[in-house]
């Protein structure tokens, strides 16, 4: 006779649903990302004592309140109302009242004061942040594009970047404007009036701080660490993985730690960018946040520190993030931890035991990829 199930009778009830929300024009469109971000859902479920209820369904009745996990930021706080998200409480991740404002266009100012730009865009923010930055404008036609590179290429080689990629991809680095005219043919022009593209400075001999912070499941935590760059199946430079020393509550906590001069500085440049940012476009609602800060020489050999761009969404980092808040849940008096988070192509090497695993196999568009994050409890100098 099979035996019965026992029924759960100790377990309580789950408080909520944590749901998956896909963009309407796919959002993560990698199989990588997508078993990434499901993986970090469940998890997050499992901290809030919560089910995980999969993909969204807006015709679905669902017990209880609904954490969503959005595959980029929202936009519109009528779209998030729409969704019953009405505080940072309700989501991982963040919502934004224009498009531009998610994306890294947000980081430099246009190329003259007349220059083409979308509703929305404010002037201010780029003069709040100018000494927080690199050299460099956004731009949303060519002929702006034409006039950033100009004047940018005139102290050294440029970085094209376009303001929707991540990880590094589809960055073209610039000598002159025979080779800005051949990377604009490549850009497509209703996503350039739409969304823009970044002409920035480019800096060799480079270090990329993460710099971030994370409230979620009745907890806040804040954190600086480094990126790592690795080689993908392509043999192309991508973002490898982050190493994050993370402690429990905001800025001033981390401040408070035994950190090096320049890791302080980059600290310091998110602070402040992140004030600015939430100073000038109101209706920012965030509950998780990111800032890339690259720090290296100029093509003068001067030293120069600024942020990149900012992530007010899931991110390279996450799995990082929620090993940490991991961490903390299950030891209310555990203060730092040092968390990381890595992403190897090909198959030649398998994750650590220790670790967990968010994704190992073949994807369709990057090839064999395994991603992991691991927590250390001790090692945090």
């Amino acid at each position: 006779m099979p035996q019965q199930a026992r029924p759960h009778l100790h377990q309580p009830a789950p408080n909520g649903v944590v749901v998956v929300l896909t963009a309407a024009d796919g959002g993560l469109s990698s199989l990588h990302e997508r078993m990434t971000r499901t993986e970090i859902a469940k998890r997050l479920a499992g901290l809030m004592n919560f089910e995980f209820g999969g993909e969204y369904d807006a015709g679905t009745r669902y017990p209880g309140r609904l954490y969503f996990v959005p595959s980029r930021t929202l936009v519109g706080l009528e779209t998030a109302q729409s969704l019953g998200i009405r505080g940072e409480q309700d989501l991982f991740g963040g919502v934004v009242p224009h498009a531009f404002v998610a994306t890294k266009a947000i980081t430099q100012p246009l190329v003259t004061p007349d220059a083409c730009a979308p509703p929305g865009w404010n002037r201010a923010f780029g003069d709040a942040v100018q000494n927080l930055v690199l050299a460099g404008f956004s731009v949303f036609t060519r002929e702006d594009a034409r006039r950033a590179a100009e004047t940018l290429l005139r102290c050294g080689r440029v970085r094209l970047k376009p303001v929707l990629a991540t990880g590094g991809r589809g960055q073209v680095l610039l000598s002159d404007l025979a080779e800005l005219e051949t990377a604009l043919e490549a850009v497509d022009p209703d996503e350039l009036s739409s969304c823009g593209l970044v002409l920035e400075e480019n800096l060799t001999g480079t270090t990329t701080y993460s710099v971030g912070q994370v409230r979620s499941c009745n907890l806040l935590v804040t954190y600086y660490g480094t990126q790592r760059v690795t080689t993908d199946n392509s043999g192309r430079e991508v973002y490898g993985g982050s190493t994050l020393v993370v402690v429990r509550d905001g800025f001033e906590a981390l401040l408070a730690l035994d950190i090096p001069k320049l890791a302080r500085i980059a600290i310091r440049q998110a602070q402040a960018y992140d004030s600015a940012a939430w100073a000038h476009f109101p209706g920012l609602l965030v509950s998780r946040r990111n800032y890339d800060v690259i720090q290296g020489l100029d093509a003068r050999g001067r030293w120069r520190s600024g942020v990149l761009e900012q992530s007010w969404r899931l991110g390279g980092a996450s799995a990082a993030e929620i090993a940490a808040l991991e961490a903390f849940a299950g030891d209310p008096g555990l203060r730092v931890v040092r968390a990381s988070c890595v992403e190897i192509y090909g198959d030649s090497k398998d994750p650590p035991t220790d670790s967990i695993t968010l994704f190992r196999g073949v994807d369709d568009e990057v090839g064999f990829i395994s991603k992991y994050a691991m927590v250390d409890l001790h090692d945090t100098g």
